[in-house]
Protein backbone atom coordinates (compact mmCIF):
# COMPACT_ATOMS: atom_id res chain seq x y z
CA UNK A 1 0.00 0.00 0.00
CA UNK A 2 0.98 3.33 -0.78
CA UNK A 3 -0.44 6.72 0.53
CA UNK A 4 -0.55 9.52 -2.27
CA UNK A 5 -2.70 12.62 -1.09
CA UNK A 6 -5.89 11.17 0.76
CA UNK A 7 -5.99 8.00 -0.99
CA UNK A 8 -4.63 4.49 0.12
CA UNK A 9 -3.55 2.67 -3.03
CA UNK A 10 -3.12 -1.15 -3.82
CA UNK A 11 0.33 -1.87 -5.13
CA UNK A 12 -1.58 -4.10 -7.47
CA UNK A 13 -2.57 -0.33 -9.35
CA UNK A 14 1.34 -0.49 -9.86
CA UNK A 15 2.28 -4.41 -10.87
CA UNK A 16 -0.79 -5.31 -12.46
CA UNK A 17 -1.37 -5.19 -16.26
CA UNK A 18 -4.65 -4.40 -17.78
CA UNK A 19 -5.95 -4.05 -21.57
CA UNK A 20 -9.80 -4.18 -22.03
CA UNK A 21 -10.48 -6.67 -24.38
CA UNK A 22 -13.94 -6.45 -26.06
CA UNK A 23 -13.75 -8.77 -28.63
CA UNK A 24 -13.14 -11.93 -25.68
CA UNK A 25 -15.16 -10.68 -23.26
CA UNK A 26 -17.90 -9.02 -25.36
CA UNK A 27 -18.84 -6.18 -21.94
CA UNK A 28 -20.22 -9.14 -19.80
CA UNK A 29 -19.28 -6.62 -17.01
CA UNK A 30 -22.57 -4.40 -18.09
CA UNK A 31 -24.47 -7.63 -17.72
CA UNK A 32 -22.59 -9.81 -14.63
CA UNK A 33 -22.95 -9.18 -10.84
CA UNK A 34 -25.34 -8.66 -8.07
CA UNK A 35 -25.73 -4.72 -8.50
CA UNK A 36 -25.63 -1.91 -10.85
CA UNK A 37 -22.41 0.28 -11.64
CA UNK A 38 -21.41 2.69 -8.60
CA UNK A 39 -22.53 6.00 -9.17
CA UNK A 40 -21.15 9.00 -7.36
CA UNK A 41 -24.32 11.48 -6.28
CA UNK A 42 -23.10 14.10 -8.63
CA UNK A 43 -23.64 11.74 -11.80
CA UNK A 44 -27.16 11.45 -10.65
CA UNK A 45 -27.61 15.22 -11.92
CA UNK A 46 -25.29 14.50 -15.04
CA UNK A 47 -27.58 11.53 -16.19
CA UNK A 48 -30.82 13.02 -15.65
CA UNK A 49 -29.49 16.07 -17.41
CA UNK A 50 -28.41 13.55 -20.93
CA UNK A 51 -31.19 11.13 -20.43
CA UNK A 52 -32.99 11.92 -23.49
CA UNK A 53 -29.97 12.35 -25.51
CA UNK A 54 -29.26 8.15 -24.73
CA UNK A 55 -32.50 6.96 -23.81
CA UNK A 56 -32.71 6.40 -28.00
CA UNK A 57 -30.06 4.10 -27.71
CA UNK A 58 -31.16 2.23 -25.04
CA UNK A 59 -33.16 -1.13 -24.64
CA UNK A 60 -36.95 -0.87 -23.95
CA UNK A 61 -36.13 -2.79 -21.07
CA UNK A 62 -33.82 -0.27 -19.50
CA UNK A 63 -36.08 2.49 -20.33
CA UNK A 64 -38.57 0.91 -18.85
CA UNK A 65 -36.29 -0.15 -15.70
CA UNK A 66 -35.52 3.35 -15.26
CA UNK A 67 -39.45 4.42 -15.68
CA UNK A 68 -40.41 2.01 -13.00
CA UNK A 69 -37.00 2.75 -10.58
CA UNK A 70 -35.27 5.99 -11.65
CA UNK A 71 -32.09 6.70 -12.87
CA UNK A 72 -30.40 5.70 -10.15
CA UNK A 73 -30.82 3.16 -6.94
CA UNK A 74 -29.88 2.24 -3.63
CA UNK A 75 -28.35 -1.09 -3.68
CA UNK A 76 -28.77 -4.11 -0.49
CA UNK A 77 -25.74 -2.75 0.58
CA UNK A 78 -27.07 0.58 1.23
CA UNK A 79 -24.77 2.28 -2.20
CA UNK A 80 -26.11 4.22 -4.74
CA UNK A 81 -25.99 2.12 -8.05
CA UNK A 82 -27.19 2.35 -11.60
CA UNK A 83 -30.74 0.08 -12.03
CA UNK A 84 -30.63 -3.41 -13.03
CA UNK A 85 -32.75 -4.58 -16.09
CA UNK A 86 -34.52 -8.09 -14.02
CA UNK A 87 -31.73 -8.03 -11.55
CA UNK A 88 -28.98 -8.61 -14.42
CA UNK A 89 -27.37 -6.07 -16.60
CA UNK A 90 -27.31 -2.63 -16.50
CA UNK A 91 -30.67 -0.16 -17.85
CA UNK A 92 -27.64 1.45 -19.67
CA UNK A 93 -26.46 -1.38 -21.44
CA UNK A 94 -26.90 -1.69 -25.07
CA UNK A 95 -25.60 -4.51 -27.26
CA UNK A 96 -24.20 -3.94 -30.66
CA UNK A 97 -22.62 -6.70 -33.00
CA UNK A 98 -22.75 -9.18 -29.96
CA UNK A 99 -21.17 -6.84 -27.45
CA UNK A 100 -22.73 -4.87 -24.55
CA UNK A 101 -21.45 -1.41 -23.49
CA UNK A 102 -23.08 1.58 -22.48
CA UNK A 103 -25.83 3.97 -24.08
CA UNK A 104 -24.16 6.72 -21.85
CA UNK A 105 -21.20 6.48 -24.07
CA UNK A 106 -22.68 6.03 -27.11
CA UNK A 107 -24.11 9.33 -27.00
CA UNK A 108 -20.89 11.09 -25.57
CA UNK A 109 -19.16 9.55 -28.32
CA UNK A 110 -21.24 10.77 -30.78
CA UNK A 111 -21.10 14.55 -28.95
CA UNK A 112 -24.58 14.40 -28.03
CA UNK A 113 -23.90 15.03 -24.70
CA UNK A 114 -21.18 16.19 -22.32
CA UNK A 115 -21.34 12.92 -19.30
CA UNK A 116 -19.56 10.10 -21.08
CA UNK A 117 -20.15 7.37 -18.06
CA UNK A 118 -20.22 6.59 -14.71
CA UNK A 119 -16.35 7.24 -13.13
CA UNK A 120 -16.94 3.68 -11.60
CA UNK A 121 -17.21 2.28 -15.01
CA UNK A 122 -14.41 4.45 -16.52
CA UNK A 123 -12.00 3.34 -13.89
CA UNK A 124 -12.76 -0.28 -13.58
CA UNK A 125 -11.21 -2.36 -12.95
CA UNK A 126 -10.19 0.42 -10.30
CA UNK A 127 -12.34 0.49 -7.35
CA UNK A 128 -12.62 3.30 -5.05
CA UNK A 129 -13.31 2.48 -1.80
CA UNK A 130 -14.81 5.99 0.85
CA UNK A 131 -13.64 5.40 4.39
CA UNK A 132 -14.93 7.05 7.23
CA UNK A 133 -12.01 9.57 7.50
CA UNK A 134 -12.38 11.02 4.55
CA UNK A 135 -9.73 8.83 3.27
CA UNK A 136 -10.11 7.07 -0.34
CA UNK A 137 -8.85 3.33 -0.98
CA UNK A 138 -8.09 2.38 -4.69
CA UNK A 139 -7.87 -1.17 -5.55
CA UNK A 140 -7.49 -3.15 -8.24
CA UNK A 141 -10.17 -5.64 -8.16
CA UNK A 142 -9.83 -9.17 -10.44
CA UNK A 143 -12.89 -10.70 -12.17
CA UNK A 144 -12.88 -13.84 -14.06
CA UNK A 145 -14.60 -12.40 -16.83
CA UNK A 146 -11.79 -9.71 -17.82
CA UNK A 147 -9.04 -12.37 -17.29
CA UNK A 148 -8.41 -11.91 -21.19
CA UNK A 149 -8.06 -8.28 -20.63
CA UNK A 150 -4.74 -9.17 -17.67
CA UNK A 151 -3.15 -11.61 -20.79
CA UNK A 152 -4.01 -8.26 -22.98
CA UNK A 153 -2.76 -6.06 -20.41
CA UNK A 154 0.32 -8.45 -19.96
CA UNK A 155 0.96 -8.31 -23.26
CA UNK A 156 1.09 -4.54 -23.75
CA UNK A 157 3.11 -4.49 -20.80
CA UNK A 158 2.33 -0.80 -19.17
CA UNK A 159 1.02 -1.17 -15.31
CA UNK A 160 -2.74 -0.70 -14.51
CA UNK A 161 -2.51 3.02 -13.38
CA UNK A 162 -1.24 4.09 -16.99
CA UNK A 163 -3.99 2.15 -18.99
CA UNK A 164 -6.64 4.14 -17.02
CA UNK A 165 -4.74 7.25 -16.81
CA UNK A 166 -8.17 9.45 -18.73
CA UNK A 167 -10.31 8.57 -15.72
CA UNK A 168 -7.80 8.56 -12.94
CA UNK A 169 -7.54 12.50 -14.29
CA UNK A 170 -10.80 12.51 -14.52
CA UNK A 171 -11.67 11.43 -11.05
CA UNK A 172 -8.70 12.94 -9.12
CA UNK A 173 -6.78 15.42 -11.60
CA UNK A 174 -4.15 15.73 -13.40
CA UNK A 175 -1.98 16.24 -10.60
CA UNK A 176 -2.69 13.21 -8.73
CA UNK A 177 -2.38 11.23 -11.94
CA UNK A 178 1.47 12.86 -11.82
CA UNK A 179 1.60 12.18 -8.52
CA UNK A 180 1.42 8.23 -9.13
CA UNK A 181 3.69 7.95 -12.37
CA UNK A 182 6.62 9.38 -9.59
CA UNK A 183 5.56 7.00 -6.72
CA UNK A 184 5.74 4.44 -9.51
CA UNK A 185 9.25 5.55 -10.73
CA UNK A 186 10.52 5.38 -6.99
CA UNK A 187 9.18 2.15 -6.33
CA UNK A 188 10.62 0.88 -9.32
CA UNK A 189 14.06 2.75 -8.54
CA UNK A 190 13.98 0.94 -5.63
CA UNK A 191 13.65 -2.52 -6.94
CA UNK A 192 9.99 -3.67 -6.20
Amino acid sequence: MVEIDNTIVSADIFTAHFCCDLSSCRGECCVEGNAGAPLELDEIVEIEGCYEFFKPYMKSEGVEAIRQQGVAVIDADGDLTTPLIDNAECAYSIIEDGTTWCAIEKAWSRGECSFRKPISCHLYPIRVARFSNGTYGLQYHRWSICRAAEIAGAKKGEPLFRTLREPLIRRFSEKYYDELEQTYRLLIDSGF
